[in-house]
Protein backbone atom coordinates (compact mmCIF):
# COMPACT_ATOMS: atom_id res chain seq x y z
CA UNK A 1 0.00 0.00 0.00
CA UNK A 2 1.71 3.10 -0.80
CA UNK A 3 1.75 6.15 1.60
CA UNK A 4 0.32 9.64 0.68
CA UNK A 5 3.23 12.04 0.71
CA UNK A 6 2.81 14.29 4.11
CA UNK A 7 1.71 17.34 3.87
CA UNK A 8 3.38 20.12 6.06
CA UNK A 9 1.02 22.29 8.20
CA UNK A 10 1.55 24.98 10.24
CA UNK A 11 0.94 25.80 13.51
CA UNK A 12 -2.43 27.43 14.86
CA UNK A 13 -2.17 31.01 13.87
CA UNK A 14 1.36 30.77 12.81
CA UNK A 15 2.75 30.93 16.74
CA UNK A 16 3.21 28.40 19.99
CA UNK A 17 0.08 27.13 21.01
CA UNK A 18 0.17 27.80 24.94
CA UNK A 19 -1.40 24.45 26.61
CA UNK A 20 -1.73 23.78 29.91
CA UNK A 21 -1.38 20.10 30.73
CA UNK A 22 -3.39 18.96 34.27
CA UNK A 23 -2.16 14.68 34.66
CA UNK A 24 -2.77 12.04 36.89
CA UNK A 25 0.50 11.32 36.97
CA UNK A 26 3.98 13.11 36.20
CA UNK A 27 5.85 10.05 36.60
CA UNK A 28 4.14 8.04 34.14
CA UNK A 29 5.90 7.62 30.53
CA UNK A 30 3.19 7.76 28.52
CA UNK A 31 2.79 11.47 30.00
CA UNK A 32 6.19 12.11 28.56
CA UNK A 33 5.15 10.82 25.37
CA UNK A 34 2.30 13.47 25.03
CA UNK A 35 4.00 16.31 25.86
CA UNK A 36 6.66 15.63 23.52
CA UNK A 37 3.27 15.28 20.56
CA UNK A 38 2.46 18.67 22.36
CA UNK A 39 5.95 20.01 21.72
CA UNK A 40 6.66 18.35 18.45
CA UNK A 41 3.27 20.07 16.90
CA UNK A 42 3.87 23.72 17.75
CA UNK A 43 2.61 24.20 21.01
CA UNK A 44 4.24 25.60 24.20
CA UNK A 45 3.14 23.25 27.08
CA UNK A 46 3.40 23.39 30.60
CA UNK A 47 2.76 20.16 32.58
CA UNK A 48 0.53 19.84 36.23
CA UNK A 49 0.39 17.35 37.97
CA UNK A 50 -0.21 14.26 41.01
CA UNK A 51 3.32 12.08 41.04
CA UNK A 52 2.60 8.34 42.21
CA UNK A 53 6.51 8.50 42.68
CA UNK A 54 8.59 10.25 45.71
CA UNK A 55 10.85 12.64 44.10
CA UNK A 56 8.30 15.29 42.23
CA UNK A 57 10.36 15.74 38.76
CA UNK A 58 11.05 19.49 38.00
CA UNK A 59 10.58 19.01 34.51
CA UNK A 60 8.99 16.13 32.23
CA UNK A 61 10.01 15.26 29.00
CA UNK A 62 11.64 18.76 28.72
CA UNK A 63 8.91 20.69 29.82
CA UNK A 64 8.37 22.72 33.12
CA UNK A 65 6.31 20.88 35.71
CA UNK A 66 4.57 21.84 38.40
CA UNK A 67 3.73 19.31 41.08
CA UNK A 68 0.68 19.11 43.56
CA UNK A 69 1.39 16.56 45.33
CA UNK A 70 1.98 12.44 45.83
CA UNK A 71 -0.88 10.35 45.15
CA UNK A 72 -0.52 6.53 45.32
CA UNK A 73 -2.46 3.21 43.24
CA UNK A 74 -5.85 1.96 44.50
CA UNK A 75 -6.11 4.43 47.04
CA UNK A 76 -9.01 5.91 45.73
CA UNK A 77 -10.67 7.87 48.65
CA UNK A 78 -6.90 9.78 49.02
CA UNK A 79 -6.86 10.46 45.52
CA UNK A 80 -10.36 11.95 45.88
CA UNK A 81 -9.47 13.67 48.88
CA UNK A 82 -6.66 15.36 47.30
CA UNK A 83 -8.51 16.14 43.90
CA UNK A 84 -10.73 17.86 46.17
CA UNK A 85 -8.31 19.92 48.04
CA UNK A 86 -6.60 20.81 45.21
CA UNK A 87 -9.56 21.72 42.83
CA UNK A 88 -10.66 24.05 45.90
CA UNK A 89 -7.27 25.97 46.06
CA UNK A 90 -7.41 26.30 42.09
CA UNK A 91 -6.39 30.25 42.96
CA UNK A 92 -2.80 29.18 43.36
CA UNK A 93 -3.12 27.46 39.83
CA UNK A 94 -4.14 29.93 38.31
CA UNK A 95 -0.90 31.89 37.58
CA UNK A 96 -0.13 28.84 35.41
CA UNK A 97 -2.60 29.91 33.30
CA UNK A 98 -1.33 33.31 32.43
CA UNK A 99 -1.30 33.45 28.53
CA UNK A 100 -2.53 30.18 28.26
CA UNK A 101 -5.18 29.10 24.91
CA UNK A 102 -5.43 25.57 25.99
CA UNK A 103 -6.28 23.79 29.17
CA UNK A 104 -5.89 19.86 28.66
CA UNK A 105 -6.70 17.66 31.03
CA UNK A 106 -5.29 13.90 31.44
CA UNK A 107 -8.98 11.92 33.59
CA UNK A 108 -11.46 13.18 34.63
CA UNK A 109 -9.88 14.40 38.72
CA UNK A 110 -7.66 16.49 36.57
CA UNK A 111 -10.68 18.10 34.46
CA UNK A 112 -11.85 19.01 37.44
CA UNK A 113 -8.49 20.41 38.65
CA UNK A 114 -8.29 22.27 35.63
CA UNK A 115 -11.27 23.71 35.49
CA UNK A 116 -11.46 24.88 39.27
CA UNK A 117 -7.82 26.34 37.54
CA UNK A 118 -9.36 27.97 34.82
CA UNK A 119 -12.02 29.74 36.76
CA UNK A 120 -10.50 31.09 39.12
CA UNK A 121 -8.09 32.63 36.78
CA UNK A 122 -10.98 33.89 34.79
CA UNK A 123 -9.48 32.27 31.78
CA UNK A 124 -11.28 32.04 28.57
CA UNK A 125 -8.58 29.13 27.40
CA UNK A 126 -10.27 26.06 25.48
CA UNK A 127 -11.05 22.98 27.56
CA UNK A 128 -9.93 19.57 26.57
CA UNK A 129 -10.94 16.48 28.13
CA UNK A 130 -8.33 13.57 27.56
CA UNK A 131 -10.24 10.32 28.65
CA UNK A 132 -8.16 6.80 27.85
CA UNK A 133 -9.72 4.42 30.19
CA UNK A 134 -12.96 4.19 31.98
CA UNK A 135 -12.80 3.31 35.78
CA UNK A 136 -15.10 0.77 36.71
CA UNK A 137 -16.62 3.37 39.09
CA UNK A 138 -18.44 5.35 36.46
CA UNK A 139 -20.19 2.39 35.63
CA UNK A 140 -21.89 0.89 38.32
CA UNK A 141 -25.51 2.03 40.08
CA UNK A 142 -24.32 3.04 43.33
CA UNK A 143 -23.91 6.08 44.80
CA UNK A 144 -20.91 6.86 44.26
CA UNK A 145 -20.92 5.69 40.47
CA UNK A 146 -24.05 7.91 39.26
CA UNK A 147 -22.36 10.97 41.41
CA UNK A 148 -19.13 10.67 39.50
CA UNK A 149 -20.89 10.60 36.36
CA UNK A 150 -22.94 13.41 36.69
CA UNK A 151 -20.06 15.34 38.05
CA UNK A 152 -18.43 14.25 34.70
CA UNK A 153 -21.42 15.28 32.59
CA UNK A 154 -21.21 18.79 33.64
CA UNK A 155 -18.04 18.78 33.43
CA UNK A 156 -18.20 18.04 29.49
CA UNK A 157 -20.85 20.69 29.04
CA UNK A 158 -18.23 23.16 29.62
CA UNK A 159 -15.41 21.05 27.71
CA UNK A 160 -14.39 22.17 24.10
CA UNK A 161 -13.02 19.11 22.94
CA UNK A 162 -13.07 14.79 24.31
CA UNK A 163 -10.30 13.53 23.42
CA UNK A 164 -10.13 9.49 23.24
CA UNK A 165 -8.26 6.38 22.13
CA UNK A 166 -10.39 4.10 21.37
CA UNK A 167 -13.72 4.29 19.15
CA UNK A 168 -15.14 1.62 21.50
CA UNK A 169 -15.40 4.19 25.15
CA UNK A 170 -17.84 6.32 22.53
CA UNK A 171 -20.27 3.18 21.48
CA UNK A 172 -19.78 1.68 24.85
CA UNK A 173 -20.05 4.07 27.34
CA UNK A 174 -20.18 8.52 26.27
CA UNK A 175 -22.71 7.71 24.13
CA UNK A 176 -25.32 5.20 25.95
CA UNK A 177 -24.24 6.32 29.48
CA UNK A 178 -23.27 9.61 29.15
CA UNK A 179 -25.76 10.74 26.02
CA UNK A 180 -22.91 12.02 23.81
CA UNK A 181 -24.74 13.31 20.58
CA UNK A 182 -27.80 13.54 22.55
CA UNK A 183 -28.40 16.55 24.49
CA UNK A 184 -24.33 16.30 25.29
CA UNK A 185 -22.63 17.86 22.55
CA UNK A 186 -19.06 18.01 23.10
CA UNK A 187 -17.08 17.16 20.22
CA UNK A 188 -14.76 14.64 19.67
CA UNK A 189 -11.19 13.62 18.51
CA UNK A 190 -9.39 10.08 18.23
CA UNK A 191 -5.95 10.02 19.18
CA UNK A 192 -4.58 6.27 19.31
CA UNK A 193 -1.70 5.23 21.02
CA UNK A 194 1.12 4.84 18.41
CA UNK A 195 4.43 4.86 18.57
CA UNK A 196 5.93 8.55 18.31
CA UNK A 197 8.34 8.49 15.67
CA UNK A 198 9.75 12.66 14.66
CA UNK A 199 12.10 11.84 12.39
CA UNK A 200 11.24 11.33 9.10
CA UNK A 201 10.69 7.89 7.40
CA UNK A 202 12.37 6.61 11.06
CA UNK A 203 12.83 3.03 10.77
CA UNK A 204 13.01 0.56 14.25
CA UNK A 205 16.61 -0.65 14.85
CA UNK A 206 17.50 -3.52 12.44
CA UNK A 207 16.91 -6.61 14.80
CA UNK A 208 17.21 -10.39 13.92
CA UNK A 209 14.15 -11.80 13.83
CA UNK A 210 13.78 -14.80 16.78
CA UNK A 211 14.00 -18.39 15.32
CA UNK A 212 10.89 -20.36 15.13
CA UNK A 213 10.23 -22.02 18.03
CA UNK A 214 8.94 -23.81 19.94
CA UNK A 215 9.19 -22.92 22.71
CA UNK A 216 7.71 -19.60 21.68
CA UNK A 217 8.13 -16.51 23.30
CA UNK A 218 5.67 -14.30 24.96
CA UNK A 219 6.36 -10.61 25.97
CA UNK A 220 3.99 -8.88 27.97
CA UNK A 221 5.03 -5.33 28.30
CA UNK A 222 3.59 -2.02 29.19
CA UNK A 223 1.55 -1.74 32.40
CA UNK A 224 1.81 -4.69 34.35
CA UNK A 225 -1.91 -4.80 36.15
CA UNK A 226 -3.90 -7.83 35.30
CA UNK A 227 -3.88 -11.03 37.55
CA UNK A 228 -5.37 -12.89 35.45
CA UNK A 229 -3.04 -12.70 32.46
CA UNK A 230 -0.26 -13.81 34.87
CA UNK A 231 -1.50 -16.62 35.73
CA UNK A 232 -2.52 -17.60 32.57
CA UNK A 233 0.97 -16.99 31.07
CA UNK A 234 2.78 -18.47 34.44
CA UNK A 235 0.59 -21.44 34.64
CA UNK A 236 1.14 -22.62 30.71
CA UNK A 237 4.75 -21.40 31.33
CA UNK A 238 5.02 -24.14 33.95
CA UNK A 239 2.99 -27.01 32.28
CA UNK A 240 4.55 -26.51 28.94
CA UNK A 241 8.27 -25.48 29.46
CA UNK A 242 8.68 -27.16 25.81
CA UNK A 243 5.90 -24.41 23.77
CA UNK A 244 6.04 -21.58 25.68
CA UNK A 245 8.59 -18.84 27.16
CA UNK A 246 7.39 -15.42 28.92
CA UNK A 247 9.47 -12.11 29.06
CA UNK A 248 7.65 -9.41 31.47
CA UNK A 249 8.84 -5.88 31.18
CA UNK A 250 7.64 -2.60 32.17
CA UNK A 251 5.74 -1.45 35.58
CA UNK A 252 3.86 -3.92 37.90
CA UNK A 253 0.99 -2.78 39.71
CA UNK A 254 1.91 -4.49 42.76
CA UNK A 255 -1.08 -3.61 44.34
CA UNK A 256 -3.43 -5.79 41.77
CA UNK A 257 -1.23 -8.99 42.25
CA UNK A 258 -0.59 -11.48 45.88
CA UNK A 259 2.74 -11.41 45.07
CA UNK A 260 3.83 -10.59 41.49
CA UNK A 261 7.49 -11.01 41.81
CA UNK A 262 7.61 -14.90 43.57
CA UNK A 263 4.85 -15.76 41.17
CA UNK A 264 7.01 -14.80 38.57
CA UNK A 265 10.21 -15.86 40.17
CA UNK A 266 8.66 -19.61 40.48
CA UNK A 267 8.55 -20.47 36.97
CA UNK A 268 11.67 -20.92 35.45
CA UNK A 269 11.07 -19.83 31.46
CA UNK A 270 8.88 -16.94 32.97
CA UNK A 271 11.31 -13.65 33.26
CA UNK A 272 10.82 -9.89 34.23
CA UNK A 273 13.12 -7.20 33.03
CA UNK A 274 11.52 -4.34 34.93
CA UNK A 275 11.01 -0.97 33.19
CA UNK A 276 12.52 0.09 29.61
CA UNK A 277 12.58 2.77 27.47
CA UNK A 278 10.96 3.82 24.46
CA UNK A 279 14.75 3.10 22.82
CA UNK A 280 14.83 -0.68 24.42
CA UNK A 281 11.40 -1.42 22.30
CA UNK A 282 12.66 -2.39 18.93
CA UNK A 283 15.26 -5.00 21.25
CA UNK A 284 12.34 -6.14 23.66
CA UNK A 285 9.79 -7.35 20.87
CA UNK A 286 12.99 -8.56 18.66
CA UNK A 287 13.49 -11.19 21.49
CA UNK A 288 9.86 -12.00 20.95
CA UNK A 289 7.79 -14.40 18.79
CA UNK A 290 4.78 -12.74 20.24
CA UNK A 291 3.18 -9.87 22.11
CA UNK A 292 0.12 -10.44 25.13
CA UNK A 293 -2.45 -7.87 24.36
CA UNK A 294 -5.56 -9.31 26.09
CA UNK A 295 -5.98 -7.65 29.45
CA UNK A 296 -8.56 -9.22 32.24
CA UNK A 297 -8.16 -5.98 34.80
CA UNK A 298 -11.75 -4.66 34.42
CA UNK A 299 -13.05 -7.72 32.18
CA UNK A 300 -16.01 -6.86 30.00
CA UNK A 301 -15.60 -2.97 30.78
CA UNK A 302 -12.78 -0.52 30.23
CA UNK A 303 -10.20 -4.01 29.28
CA UNK A 304 -12.71 -4.82 26.71
CA UNK A 305 -12.91 -1.29 25.02
CA UNK A 306 -9.27 0.23 25.11
CA UNK A 307 -6.75 -0.46 22.20
CA UNK A 308 -3.53 -0.63 23.99
CA UNK A 309 -0.10 1.17 23.47
CA UNK A 310 1.92 -2.56 23.53
CA UNK A 311 -0.73 -3.52 20.40
CA UNK A 312 0.72 -0.53 18.35
CA UNK A 313 4.37 -0.57 19.76
CA UNK A 314 4.69 -4.25 19.39
CA UNK A 315 3.48 -4.52 16.05
CA UNK A 316 5.53 -1.38 14.70
CA UNK A 317 8.67 -3.84 16.21
CA UNK A 318 7.40 -6.73 14.47
CA UNK A 319 5.93 -8.92 17.26
CA UNK A 320 2.71 -10.53 16.27
CA UNK A 321 0.33 -9.64 18.80
CA UNK A 322 -2.24 -11.95 20.62
CA UNK A 323 -5.50 -10.73 21.30
CA UNK A 324 -9.42 -12.06 22.11
CA UNK A 325 -11.66 -11.90 18.90
CA UNK A 326 -14.72 -10.66 20.99
CA UNK A 327 -13.28 -7.22 22.22
CA UNK A 328 -12.19 -3.93 20.35
CA UNK A 329 -8.32 -4.65 20.27
CA UNK A 330 -9.30 -8.54 18.63
CA UNK A 331 -11.54 -6.07 16.23
CA UNK A 332 -8.70 -3.86 15.36
CA UNK A 333 -6.79 -6.64 14.55
CA UNK A 334 -9.53 -8.45 12.34
CA UNK A 335 -10.25 -4.47 10.55
CA UNK A 336 -6.53 -4.39 9.75
CA UNK A 337 -6.11 -8.29 8.81
CA UNK A 338 -3.09 -9.56 11.00
CA UNK A 339 -2.34 -10.92 14.22
CA UNK A 340 -3.91 -13.64 16.54
CA UNK A 341 -7.73 -13.57 17.45
CA UNK A 342 -8.45 -16.36 20.16
CA UNK A 343 -12.00 -17.01 21.60
CA UNK A 344 -11.03 -17.89 24.60
CA UNK A 345 -7.53 -17.79 26.50
CA UNK A 346 -7.84 -21.47 27.27
CA UNK A 347 -7.16 -21.93 23.21
CA UNK A 348 -3.89 -20.33 23.38
CA UNK A 349 -2.06 -24.02 23.68
CA UNK A 350 -4.00 -25.79 21.22
CA UNK A 351 -2.68 -22.97 18.78
CA UNK A 352 0.69 -23.19 19.68
CA UNK A 353 1.19 -26.71 19.62
CA UNK A 354 0.15 -26.62 15.90
CA UNK A 355 1.85 -23.81 14.67
CA UNK A 356 4.38 -23.90 12.44
CA UNK A 357 7.09 -22.23 11.16
CA UNK A 358 6.01 -21.45 8.18
CA UNK A 359 2.78 -20.14 9.07
CA UNK A 360 4.45 -18.34 11.78
CA UNK A 361 6.40 -16.45 9.05
CA UNK A 362 3.34 -15.46 7.32
CA UNK A 363 1.99 -14.00 10.47
CA UNK A 364 5.10 -11.90 10.73
CA UNK A 365 4.79 -11.02 7.11
CA UNK A 366 1.13 -9.94 7.37
CA UNK A 367 2.75 -7.29 10.11
CA UNK A 368 5.90 -6.65 8.02
CA UNK A 369 3.44 -5.16 5.08
CA UNK A 370 0.90 -2.54 7.34
CA UNK A 371 1.92 0.79 6.18
CA UNK A 372 3.87 3.16 8.63
CA UNK A 373 1.25 4.66 9.46
CA UNK A 374 -0.64 1.92 10.89
CA UNK A 375 1.15 2.04 13.88
CA UNK A 376 3.30 5.76 14.17
CA UNK A 377 2.30 9.20 14.63
CA UNK A 378 4.44 11.38 13.26
CA UNK A 379 5.54 15.34 13.49
CA UNK A 380 2.75 15.56 10.86
CA UNK A 381 0.47 14.12 13.36
CA UNK A 382 1.32 16.21 16.33
CA UNK A 383 0.62 19.12 14.32
CA UNK A 384 -2.40 17.98 13.46
CA UNK A 385 -3.28 17.07 16.88
CA UNK A 386 -2.35 20.89 18.49
CA UNK A 387 -4.40 22.15 15.67
CA UNK A 388 -7.61 20.48 16.75
CA UNK A 389 -6.85 21.14 20.22
CA UNK A 390 -6.49 25.12 19.52
CA UNK A 391 -10.07 24.17 17.82
CA UNK A 392 -8.23 25.18 14.53
CA UNK A 393 -10.07 23.54 11.09
CA UNK A 394 -7.06 20.96 10.55
CA UNK A 395 -7.50 19.13 7.17
CA UNK A 396 -8.73 15.33 7.48
CA UNK A 397 -5.53 13.28 8.08
CA UNK A 398 -4.23 10.28 5.79
CA UNK A 399 -5.11 7.16 8.33
CA UNK A 400 -3.08 8.83 10.96
CA UNK A 401 -3.54 8.66 14.68
CA UNK A 402 -6.01 10.87 14.92
CA UNK A 403 -9.30 11.76 13.56
CA UNK A 404 -12.21 13.72 13.78
CA UNK A 405 -15.80 11.60 15.05
CA UNK A 406 -18.94 13.45 14.17
CA UNK A 407 -21.00 14.34 17.12
CA UNK A 408 -23.87 12.61 15.91
CA UNK A 409 -22.48 9.77 14.02
CA UNK A 410 -22.25 6.17 15.45
CA UNK A 411 -19.13 4.15 14.86
CA UNK A 412 -19.78 0.89 14.20
CA UNK A 413 -16.97 -1.48 15.40
CA UNK A 414 -16.51 -4.23 12.93
CA UNK A 415 -16.75 -7.68 14.68
CA UNK A 416 -14.24 -10.72 13.49
CA UNK A 417 -15.06 -14.00 12.85
CA UNK A 418 -14.14 -15.00 16.32
CA UNK A 419 -11.68 -17.82 15.49
CA UNK A 420 -8.22 -17.93 16.06
CA UNK A 421 -6.14 -17.14 12.81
Amino acid sequence: MARLAPQRLKPISGHDVKIAYFVHDLTDPAVARRLRMLKAGGAEPVALGFRREDQAPAEVAGVPAIDLGRTHDARLAHRAAKTLLTAAAGRRLARHLAGVEVVMARTLEMLAVAEAARRFAGSSARLVYECLDIHRLMLGQGVKSRALRTAERALMRRADLLVVSSPAFLDAYFRPRQGLGRGLDTPVLLLENKVLELEPDAAPSAIAALPPGPPWRIAWMGAIRCRKSLDILTDLAARRPDLVEVSIHGRPAHTEFDDFDAQVAAVDNVTFGGAYAAADLPRLYGEAHFAWAIDFMEEGQNSSWLLPNRLYEASRHGAVPIALSGVETGRYLARHGFGVRLREPADLEGWLEGLSPRRYAALRQEVAELPRRAFVADADDCVRMVQALGGAGAPEPRSGPLRRVAQNSHVQPEHSPGEAV
